[in-house]
């Protein structure tokens, strides 16, 4: 009843506080120069899977039909493949150019728990490893969507660890019927290959440097795919459907132009390990609007990584509006990875409840890049676990089953630089922390902006081996010290 309560309030919220802002009206007033993003537009022509064999009984394996459908949508120039009501088993779906995959209301898509049903593939993008495919993916695909108003289930929690620590007894008592769990008794792993992967990898890599596909077949359960993965994709809309239960990060676009994700339910549980929401890695010009999420990890989140150089961002053009995420470890997440750089980021009109920190921007030395002219206007969070707002030049991350180590501080190169940030119209009631800013040494967080903030926490801004921070009108109702900075210069507080 009280989350019925929340969902509801918050529907309304952000129904009245944004109902006349569209996607184009942010367009036309973000703080850069948003190009307008492409939508993919399809053929009238429509093919159901039922006609290429498939059958709705949640026992039939219908891979071959959906691969069929497919294939004859885009040989026909395109349009729609239909999904009718009812609950398809499938393995891996391999979108191709011209494709809507259209989920009618009552469609649920469930892909298979039979993890030898999907083979090991190249990565994409020219990558010379291998993995497993993905509930969904393409490659190399133009005008490609996903719409409608039905479900996705990537039959995550058969392929993902869980950490002791996140569950009840009940819980971890029903996991470990099955599995195995690791010496220390503090992760239960869904196989015995899950467990030993990695080992079997290192192991692999020791022996050759020209693997094959047929190698890397011990560790297909600990490797885990990406529910929704798009690689060097054009013109994409993902729209009303839902995404659901991933074996690791559930949509996960990388080097793709002109997104449009509209309208999607974007969710996992939070003890899921690596349970990312929606990362969008070295991208260009895209749309995340009226989305709403629940994570295991990182709700939306910006990465970038293979930068030809400081001055070219891999991603930029990132419009972020009318979105709200609940349990995730961070509302709006920027990092880890920003070695390929980032710039022109707008986000407004969001929601952050619950979720661990609310604006989490995060990376360390040997993986960081230049990151600039990201701007967060218009944000709502409430009951926020840990910080507010955090900057972390320190960041680590640990794979279950590993032990935190000291991060090492002295890589010369790929050394992150945040800049530029304009914060502004920020209220939280209810965090840890307020405001935390971590640099480096070497290259202080710098010229960050905040305007008209209110945060209610119980300690309230620290700074690190920061420069040039500028306060406006921002009020933290917090136990004293209000304030206190560690080799830091410039810390402007006005009003």
């Amino acid at each position: 009843m009280r989350l019925t309560f929340i969902v509801c309030f918050l529907s309304s919220f952000v129904f009245s506080y944004s109902q006349e802002k569209s996607i184009e009206y942010y367009t036309q007033h973000a703080p850069f120069s948003m190009p307008k993003v492409v939508v993919p537009t399809f053929a009238d022509k429509k093919f159901s899977i039922v006609d290429f064999g498939a059958v709705n009984d949640a026992q039939t394996l219908n891979t071959q039909a959906f691969a069929k459908a497919i294939d004859a949508c885009t040989k026909a120039g395109g349009g729609k493949v239909i999904v009718p009501a009812g609950v398809w088993l499938t393995g891996p779906i391999e979108l191709k150019s011209n494709v809507d995959l259209h989920l009618e209301s009552g469609a649920v898509v469930q892909f298979t728990k039979d993890h030898t049903q999907y083979p090991i593939i190249k990565a994409g993008g020219g990558s010379n490893s291998f993995t497993p495919a993905s509930p969904i993916y393409a490659y190399d695909a133009t005008n490609i969507a996903l719409t409608g108003n039905g479900v996705f289930d990537g039959a995550g929690d058969s392929w993902r660890p869980v950490k002791k620590e996140k569950t009840t007894p009940g819980q971890w008592s029903d996991f470990t019927k099955t599995g195995v769990v690791s010496k220390d008794g503090k992760v239960w792993w869904p196989s015995f290959e899950a467990i030993s992967g990695e080992e079997y990898l290192k192991k692999l890599k020791e022996r050759t440097n020209k693997s094959t596909a047929d190698d890397y077949l011990p560790a297909r359960d600990y490797l885990r795919p990406y529910m929704l993965y798009l690689v060097h994709c054009d013109n994409i809309l993902i729209e009303g459907i839902t995404l659901k239960n991933s074996p690791k990060f559930i949509f996960y676009p990388n080097h793709c132009t002109n997104l449009t994700m509209n309208g999607a339910n974007v969710y996992n549980d939070w003890w899921a390990q690596n349970g990312d929401a929606i990362d969008i890695s070295a991208c260009k010009n895209v749309v995340i609007y009226k989305c709403t999420v629940n994570a295991g990890d990182d709700g939306i989140c910006m990465k970038s990584s293979g930068g030809k150089g400081r001055d070219n961002a891999e991603l930029e053009n990132i419009l972020i509006a009318s979105c709200t995420v609940f349990r995730a470890h961070g509302g709006f997440v920027i990092g880890s990875n920003t070695d390929g750089g980032m710039k022109n980021i707008y986000v407004s009109d969001c929601n952050f409840i619950g979720t661990d920190i609310g604006i989490r921007v995060k990376s360390n030395a040997g993986r960081g890049g230049l990151v600039k002219n990201i701007y967060v206007d218009n944000i709502i969070m409430k009951n926020i676990v840990h910080e507010a707002v955090l900057f972390n030049t320190y960041y680590e991350d640990v794979p279950a089953g590993k032990d935190f180590k000291d991060v090492k501080t002295t890589v010369a190169d790929k050394v992150p630089e945040f800049t530029e940030f304009h914060l502004s119209n920020i209220k939280c009631d209810g965090a840890k922390q307020a405001i935390s800013i971590v640099g480096l040494p070497q290259q202080p967080v710098h010229h960050i902006y905040f305007e008209n903030v209110n945060i209610k926490s119980d300690k309230g801004f620290e700074s690190v081996d920061a420069a040039d921070i500028d306060l406006k009108n921002v009020k933290i109702d917090a136990h004293k010290p209000i304030y206190e900075t560690h080799g830091c210069k410039n810390i402007n507080v006005h009003d």
